[in-house]
């Protein structure tokens, strides 16, 4: 099955009990069970509920996994994730995360004691010299939020193995029509289905997928025993929302095509992070291990321009965090989603005060443009 007839037709495909080609939302919290100590399946719906099911189910045929998981957020998923370990065990993690996945590093699992060295994950020396005798995973981005950088996924998988630990992969600015990290080698892909997946900015959901069976079971016994799970109607949602991901992302891609021609002309432009550019670091890499090269675009402004002019004199683009939405969303990173990180570590990262990041959406590219262009002037 080619994969956008599996965005519709993937996982579950329609309800077993009604034949409903759109699983119906099983809002019950709990199961009659016909026999006393029976293995029925379903019994309590933090344990398994149907409409979470059939989302679990899509999510793992997508990323070629064995077994999916559905979480009430993207960091509700990494934090179950990070759950996996112990005390004492090491992480290599990515220098370019989102800055929520920063702060449930630096002021949650640091107090766990798990421990976590950061480095710069283009550079394959120094993740495999960052591995240290107590590592049981590295964790990472790629493409990066919010300067897109561009991991090499099956190099990194190819270290971590030879020294017996996991590969984690944060797919959600790729999505699985871009990019399927598990079949470049890794174990485990998160993503926040906020974004892409859920594509409608309204509803708020996390997804994580394995291709290791072990690592299923024990995913599967946390999500139930932390119990940040995503409710049927939110369940929903997501999945109306995968099955037109195919379609919205290829207008996702013509936009961004269009933006960035844009901001290559504009004189007020300083400096493109995009891994679609051929003189972007890790634009071979990107080539080779994405479909497309999507359509998050950062950008700064030249020295001296007023970014929260810009920001604000847009009338079309929303000034918003989040991303992946069918709108086009604009945001400042130092101010707004990397606002956790102190800024000594974000300048030392590469995230600059003037950064602005763009999630172009599927409005007509005309409009956007000439949006851009009107604010864009206002600096003059």
């Amino acid at each position: 099955m080619k994969f956008n007839t599996q965005l519709i037709h993937g996982g579950n495909g329609e309800d077993p009990t009604t034949g409903a080609v759109s699983t119906p939302i099983y809002r019950s919290s709990t199961f009659h069970q016909r026999t006393l100590g029976g293995q029925p399946k379903w019994e309590y719906a933090r344990t398994g509920n149907p409409t979470r099911s059939a989302l679990e189910s899509l999510m793992a045929d997508l990323e070629h996994g064995v077994a999916g998981f559905a979480f009430a957020s993207g960091s509700a998923a990494i934090h179950t994730v990070f759950s996996l370990f112990s005390s004492g065990d090491h992480f290599v993690v990515g220098s370019d995360v989102y800055g929520g996945t920063f702060r449930l590093i630096n002021k949650v699992l640091k107090r766990f004691g798990l421990e976590f060295t950061v480095v710069d994950m283009q550079d394959l020396e120094a993740v495999e010299n960052a591995i240290q005798e107590n590592t049981v995973a590295v964790y990472f981005e790629t493409p990066t939020n919010p300067l897109l950088q561009i991991a090499d996924i099956q190099a990194i998988a190819e270290i971590a193995s030879r020294h017996g630990i996991k590969t984690i992969v944060d797919n959600t600015f790729a999505t699985p029509y871009n990019q399927q990290p598990l079949t470049l080698g890794a174990d485990i892909v998160v993503h926040s289905a906020t974004k892409y997946l859920g594509g409608h900015s309204d509803v708020v959901a996390g997804l994580a997928v394995t291709n290791d069976n072990e690592i299923a079971e024990q995913l599967g016994f946390l999500q139930n025993s932390i119990g940040g799970v995503l409710g049927p109607d939110d369940s929903w949602l997501v999945q109306r929302g995968i099955k037109t991901l195919g379609a919205r992302m290829r207008i996702h891609q013509e936009n961004a095509d269009a933006v960035i021609e844009t901001l290559l002309n504009d004189e007020h432009i300083g400096k493109i992070y995009y891994p679609g550019l051929d003189d972007f670091p890790g634009h071979d890499v990107a080539a080779k291990q994405m479909r497309n090269f999507g359509a998050m675009i950062s950008f700064e402004l030249k020295d001296g321009l007023d970014a929260k002019k810009f920001v604000e004199s847009l009338q079309i683009i929303d000034l918003a965090e989040s991303l992946g939405g069918i709108e086009s969303l604009i945001e400042v990173p130092a101010v707004m989603t990397h606002g956790a990180i102190p800024r000594e570590i974000r300048i030392e990262n590469g995230i600059k005060d003037e950064l602005i990041r763009l999630s172009v959406g599927i409005e007509d590219a005309e409009d956007l443009i000439a949006d851009l262009k009107q604010a864009l002037a206002q600096l003059d």
